[in-house]
């Protein structure tokens, strides 16, 4: 009873609303291409890189890495096999075997040794330092958080100093050199696309890493408002006051007790924790004397023992 209760049941209304409400979208992430010769589940393109930790060749750094029982490091990448003649070179985009002269991939960059035959709209970003993928022209570099954002939220997003360089707080992969598009919350804080759609999915709608909404939340708490007016608490429990932390606006407030959620009376959020103190009723001065309003702390505090013990 009390505030695992009414985060539970804010859970399964965000889950009750929000599951169906969004798909995943990161179509120009390389987890779904076709295997063909010339490709692997991570790219396609026509050669393999020639690893120099193991002389092993594969035709990317991830496969190389699912095979092995260590990392590739494509700083040290030199040369290529060509897929057509079989013929071992150094890094270009096309292949020095004057009869085979082929193409190993139409984007093509020396700094990342990266080789795509698929249109993806890749660019090199010198401030990441590696390639993205969805256009120059749709995307910034912020050098305080030290990535690409997309233009859309140049003027509104929230930096946070190589906000980049954390892992998903979800799944604990990289984010920085992730090939899967990262959610961008309103707080700042990044998250795997996937890992946020599978947290809303379950009913979880605050930032894992702050606490703070990921989302509009206004007619959730809309809804929680009406169903708490329609819900009256037992009448030992009416009109008993706890103080709550937002995690939406930071700020602390007085407000009244629910099982099924503490708003915050300066943004109206739900998205509370209890702070300081226990349970107690609030009376006016006049109609109460301090002897008869310390008895009604005390009997306050013991409900609040009881409460925690449930």
């Amino acid at each position: 009873m009390g505030e695992c209760e009414a985060q539970s049941s804010i859970a399964t209304r965000v889950a009750n609303t929000m599951a169906d409400s969004e798909t995943d979208s990161s179509s120009n992430t390389e987890e779904n291409m076709p295997v063909s010769d010339y490709a692997c589940t991570h790219y396609k393109r026509k050669c393999k890189l020639v690893s120099p930790c193991c002389q092993n060749n594969y035709i990317c750094r991830f496969c190389h890495d699912d095979s092995e029982n260590h990392t590739l490091d494509r700083a040290n990448i030199s040369e290529v096999e060509c897929l057509a003649c079989h013929k071992q070179q150094p890094l270009s985009q096309t292949c020095c075997n004057p009869d085979c002269s082929t193409k190993f991939g139409n984007y093509y960059c020396g700094l990342c040794k990266l080789f795509d035959d698929e249109d993806r709209q890749q660019y090199h970003c010198d401030g990441c330092g590696l390639c993205r993928v969805g256009g120059r022209d749709k995307f910034f570099h912020c050098n305080t958080c030290e990535m690409c954002l997309p233009i859309s939220i140049v003027d509104t997003h929230k930096c946070i100093v190589k906000v980049s360089k954390a892992n998903c707080p979800v799944c604990l992969e990289d984010i920085h050199t992730s090939r899967i598009v990262s959610h961008v919350p309103s707080c700042g804080h990044l998250i795997h696309r996937p890992c946020f759609h599978s947290l809303i999915k379950a009913g979880f709608y605050a930032c894992p890493t702050c606490g703070t909404s990921m989302m509009k939340m206004n007619d959730l708490w809309k809804s929680l408002d009406e169903e708490i007016a329609d819900t009256p608490m037992p009448n030992e429990y009416r009109d008993l006051y706890c103080y709550v932390l937002c995690r939406d606006c930071h700020k602390e407030s007085l407000t009244l007790f629910h099982v099924l959620g503490h708003k915050c009376l300066d943004c109206g959020s739900y998205n509370t924790v209890r702070s300081k103190g226990g349970l107690f009723r609030r009376q006016l001065p006049q109609q109460s004397g301090d002897s008869d309003q310390a008895e009604n702390l005390e009997e306050a505090a013991g409900m609040d023992a009881a409460e925690d013990e449930l």
